[in-house]
């Protein structure tokens, strides 16, 4: 693109600068104009988190690491030079690392960025996310889709990046773009030319219409499956409970696994390490429930667990946590029936 000034009824030719030549820093100014107002590079985008990093394999840091409104996070990796310098093969490393993250995540990643700069708390973070999404504040579940997408955002792309995203685009679920950030130094102004190159602004356009549209179907495939969730019985020596959601299900479980003398320590082995927790001494306040267990597993949002409805064993507390989503409650199920056989404790899902 070449930029042009109408003076005296001629064109005359704008010549771009460059970011260093600008004295424009990476992290403390681009990242930070695009962190404010993400929507810069395109599209509706809320940022949860900027250089985050939050695994222990690696010290690299994602630039900013956003979500878009059909529930897909997006890696945002910027270079203020115009060769990329590999941005999509450490993109897609950060892809990687975060596909498997769950909304409760996304939530705790966002609430502790606001916490950073003093805007609001966990369940301020959790409606905001909500109503970005489309979801009301009742909702439970909310599926965070595992098809991580990319922008590339640069003053430049060579040629070796832009055809490995081009072919990279081509297969199914992938989703890399190519931004341009071209510098203007005009009358003392500082101007910024941002064109997405890749893929062409109309194919671009033409996806994100198939997206929403299957962001809407999927939200409304989400509200029918939070009317009619999947009930359980927990079935003790033969007798079935009242059915229940999944969340009671869980405790009701260990609940009855610790009353045919199983300990809670072997309960807690075959549950993710979230699933039942302890913390020091025979508690009942839930606010000192709550406060021990920030202290003990540096959690940021303790009503997560049961802290007001503890399990006491000699000297710890124990608390199950509450927000399980579907598929993790029946894996959770199948793991403690599993690991008990011969306890009596089993249970039966009771499909719509």
């Amino acid at each position: 693109m070449t930029l042009y000034a109408i003076s005296d009824g001629t064109l005359i030719q704008q010549k771009p600068s460059t970011f260093e030549e600008l004295k424009i820093r990476e992290r403390t100014d681009l990242q930070r104009l695009l962190r404010i107002q993400p929507d810069a590079l395109g599209e509706d985008l809320k940022v949860i988190a900027e250089e985050f990093g939050n695994w222990d394999e690696s010290r690299r840091r994602i630039d900013l690491l956003a979500l878009d409104r059909s529930g897909r996070l997006v890696v945002i990796e910027l270079k203020r030079t115009d060769d990329g310098s590999h941005m999509e093969l450490q993109a897609l490393r950060y892809a990687a690392m975060v596909a498997t993250m769950t909304f409760d995540e996304v939530v705790d990643t966002y609430a502790f960025s606001r916490q950073q700069v003093g805007e609001g708390d966990s369940a301020d973070a959790r409606r905001e996310l909500l109503q970005f999404l489309g979801h009301d504040d009742e909702i439970e579940e909310v599926e965070i889709a595992d098809d991580v997408r990319i922008i590339l955002a640069a003053a430049g792309f060579n040629r070796e990046i832009t055809t490995t995203v081009m072919w990279l685009n081509t297969f199914e679920g992938m989703d890399i773009r190519c931004v341009q950030l071209i510098p203007y130094s005009i009358d003392n102004e500082i101007y910024l030319d941002i064109q997405q190159l890749i893929p062409l602004p109309e194919a671009g356009d033409y996806q994100v219409r198939v997206r929403r549209k299957e962001a809407a179907q999927r939200r409304s495939n989400d509200r029918a499956d939070n009317r009619d969730w999947t009930q359980y019985q927990i079935v003790v020596d033969g007798q079935e409970s009242e059915p229940m959601r999944k969340r009671q299900a869980v405790r009701e479980m260990i609940k009855a696994l610790k009353s045919k003398g199983i300990p809670y320590t072997e309960i807690a082995d075959r549950l993710p390490d979230y699933g039942l927790r302890s913390v020091p001494g025979q508690e009942t306040d839930e606010a000192t429930i709550g406060t021990a267990m920030t202290k003990e597993y540096g959690v940021r949002e303790p009503k997560r667990w049961f802290i007001e409805d503890p399990l006491l064993e000699e000297d710890r507390t124990w608390v199950v946590y509450r927000m399980w989503a579907l598929r993790d409650t029946e894996k959770a199920l199948e793991s403690l029936q599993k690991a008990f056989p011969d306890s009596g404790v089993s249970y039966r899902a009771l499909r719509n």
